[in-house]
């Protein structure tokens, strides 16, 4: 009703039978703007923004008196006429808030010009759905982002894959089920894909491949199940794809070691076997290496050595075996290491250590032993940042890590070695396979017994026979035989 009274007082002209509105440009001459396509902006705006009187505070928005999240082009009519290309609703433009009803106006079809659309957190209470006809006006749509809007639900319609010139598409953390639309292959145009924090189901369609201009995928924190699709592996310029949190299993198909340009590689939390196949040692620019909670059950792969550009590796949860490799080492940017969580055995290498970058290590809850033999500024650097708690074979002699006050700095929480010369674990000697051997010793063979046999040895003897009998008896032998040696020997 608002909308339709400001028209009313609105002077308008007729040219060439097209209503239009006028504005006027900064050098005085005439700018129009069709009345139709004015009109459905404002109707646009009235289900999203609790402002009843917007369209009379706004009456010329790409001129005269604009609002932030509105942006307008001049076209290629003469004379010319400005278009709306741009509407965006936000946090970010506090004034005015979205009203508590708000929903998407079918009048969005009478925006032809519109390039983006960007609508956070906007649809918090009442429900709103993705309709085939909403999709069906966007001809012309570039970029639509309708993130952080608990309320927006329903299925992705499928004639949506009909919007050929998008290039972002970001429909994060809302509420949106059923499947993804197997048309979206179609898309050829699309860069960013962004369907996360959402509950979708089914199968990542093998159609995604067709998207060779995508460098954002990311599908996160839903219930997609089946198999990793290899045709992700024609995605040649993606950079970051995140499938963490789903329902995938299977194993990690080879073809993903084409994705050259890699940076961030998130599998998480899914159901996913191992090993990692070593087509991965092809991610030259791989920064970020996320594979936390997949029963991979296999031995750590040697071929990261080969990732020199690695930041940061997270394979916590992942049922990992044998020995910690010392090819670590060899990653000189790396900050993040986290192994917890665990079946690793042998001793803590103590070149991680001599890594400079390197600002957290975890690891935590495995089956690692030994003296730990990470220097002192590194120990002290990290502080509470390396964590190797829960490694009952895992001990220190190093003074400073014993040091009362370290302990508000410091989650070590391993016991001290008994053993003066230091306990001494099974350490990793790597073959020329893509295995690591971790050779068996005898603890008793060994320079120290081992934690849990020293501490029992010890206790046993002086349990028996407490230290000061030992004195007294060495006593009484030098009273009653040194004489007896002294003299009979002159």
């Amino acid at each position: 009703m608002a909308t339709s009274m400001y028209i009313y007082f609105v002077g308008l002209l007729v040219l060439g039978g097209e209503v239009t509105a006028l504005s006027r440009n900064s050098d005085g001459s005439d700018m129009n703007m069709e009345m139709n396509e004015l009109l459905g902006l404002f109707e646009v705006l009235e289900e999203l923004l609790d402002d009843p009187d917007f369209a009379q505070a706004h009456p010329q928005p790409c001129t005269n008196t604009p609002w932030p999240g509105i942006q307008c082009e001049i076209g290629e009519e003469d004379p010319p006429i400005f278009h709306v290309t741009k509407i965006h609703i936000g946090p970010d433009i506090s004034s005015p808030p979205c009203k508590s009803s708000a929903s998407l106006s079918k009048s969005l079809q009478k925006l032809p010009y519109l390039k983006s659309l960007s609508i956070f957190s906007c649809f918090v209470t009442s429900r709103v759905v993705l309709s085939a006809n909403l999709f069906g006006a966007f001809s012309s749509i570039e970029h639509l982002v309708l993130d952080s809007n608990p309320a927006l639900s329903g299925e992705i319609p499928s004639n949506f894959t009909n919007v050929s010139r998008i290039k972002v598409l970001s429909l994060s953390q809302n509420n949106l089920q059923g499947n993804i639309p197997s048309g979206i292959g179609r898309l050829v145009g699309l860069e960013q894909l962004d369907l996360s924090y959402n509950n979708l189901r089914g199968e990542i369609p093998e159609t995604i491949g067709n998207l060779k201009s995508l460098t954002i995928l990311d599908l996160s924190q839903n219930g997609l199940q089946g198999n990793v699709p290899g045709s992700l592996g024609q995605l040649q310029i993606l950079q970051k794809i995140d499938l963490g949190s789903n329902k995938l299993l299977g194993a990690i198909p080879s073809e993903l070691g084409d994705l050259k340009r890699l940076v961030l590689f998130d599998l998480s939390y899914n159901f996913l076997n191992g090993p990692l196949p070593v087509t991965l040692s092809g991610l030259e620019q791989l920064q970020y290496l996320i594979v936390d909670d997949n029963p991979l059950n296999t031995e750590i792969p040697l071929f990261l050595k080969t990732l020199k550009n690695l930041k940061s590796i997270s394979l916590s949860g992942c049922g990992l075996k044998g020995c910690i490799p010392s090819l670590f080492s060899s990653l000189k940017t790396l900050t993040a290491l986290s192994l917890d969580n665990n079946n690793l055995t042998g001793t803590v290498p103590s070149s991680l250590g001599s890594l400079p970058n390197l600002d957290h290590l975890n690891l935590s809850h495995n089956l690692l032993s030994g003296e730990l033999l990470l220097p002192d500024d590194f120990v002290q650097r990290l502080g509470k940042r390396l964590v190797v708690k829960g490694n009952s074979g895992l001990c220190t002699s190093n003074k400073t890590h014993k040091m009362d006050n370290f302990s508000e700095y410091s989650d070590l929480e391993i016991p001290t070695c008994l053993n003066t010369e230091g306990e001494q674990g099974t350490s990793c000697v790597e073959g020329k396979g893509t295995k690591s051997l971790c050779p068996e010793k005898n603890p008793d063979e060994s320079k120290g017994m081992g934690i849990h046999q020293q501490w029992y040895h010890n206790n046993i003897v002086n349990s028996i026979v407490p230290p000061f009998i030992f004195q007294y008896a060495f006593f009484i032998y030098l009273c009653l035989f040194l004489p007896a040696f002294l003299f009979g020997t002159l």
